[in-house]
C-alpha cells in the first residue's frame, strides 16, 4: 500500500511536520473567520481532509462534522481515471440549506474538490473550500488555502508505511 513518502525518486518534497500543521490550521481557520464566513457543518475530504478538518473544527469552535469518502490517487503521482465516490455516503439531503466548509489536505488537480463541491451544492448547500495546499494546476483554486506549492507534499499522518503486525 502506498504512503505519500514513499517514492526514492522524488528529490523535491514539501514537509509538513505536526508543528506547521498546527500552525498552519490555526492560520487557516483565522482566514476563514476573517473573511465573515460561518459555517455550519465541516466536510472532510477522506482521507486526507480528515486530519485538517478536525484540526479546523475544533480553531473555529464547529462541533458538526461529517465526511464524503473519495478515491482518486492510488500511488505517488498515479491516479484513477476519475475520482469516485465510496460508500457509505453522505446524507447530502440533511445539508440542504446550510453554510458548509468542505475540507481537503491539498488541491491538486482539482478533480476530488470539483466532484465535491457540485454534489454538495446540488443539494442546495452554501458551500466554501479548505485546502493546506493548492496547486497551479488545480482546476479549481479553494476558498481558503493556506500555502501555495507545486511539490508533492508529504503530511505528517502520511509520511510512514502503514503499521503491519510484528
Amino acid at each position: 500500500m502506498a504512503y505519500h513518502a514513499d517514492s526514492a525518486e522524488l528529490t523535491r518534497k514539501e514537509v509538513l511536520t505536526w508543528e506547521l500543521f498546527g500552525t498552519a490550521s490555526r492560520e487557516l481557520a483565522q482566514e476563514i473567520v476573517d473573511s465573515g464566513f460561518e459555517p455550519e457543518i465541516i466536510i472532510a475530504i477522506a482521507r486526507g481532509g480528515l486530519v485538517p478538518a478536525g484540526a479546523l473544527s475544533y480553531a473555529l469552535g464547529i462541533k458538526l462534522n461529517d465526511t464524503m469518502n473519495v478515491e482518486f490517487y492510488t500511488d505517488v503521482n498515479e491516479t484513477l481515471p476519475d475520482p469516485i465516490l465510496l460508500e457509505p455516503l453522505l446524507d447530502e439531503k440533511s445539508i440542504a440549506g446550510h453554510k458548509l466548509l468542505l475540507v481537503d489536505d491539498v488541491a491538486d488537480s482539482g478533480r476530488t474538490l470539483a466532484l465535491a463541491l457540485k454534489l454538495l451544492e446540488q443539494q442546495g448547500a452554501e458551500v466554501r473550500s479548505a485546502c493546506l495546499f493548492a496547486k497551479s494546476r488545480s482546476e479549481i483554486t479553494p476558498d481558503y488555502v493556506w500555502k501555495h506549492t507545486d511539490e508533492w507534499i508529504v503530511f505528517p499522518w502520511s509520511e510512514k508505511p502503514p503499521v503491519t503486525a510484528k
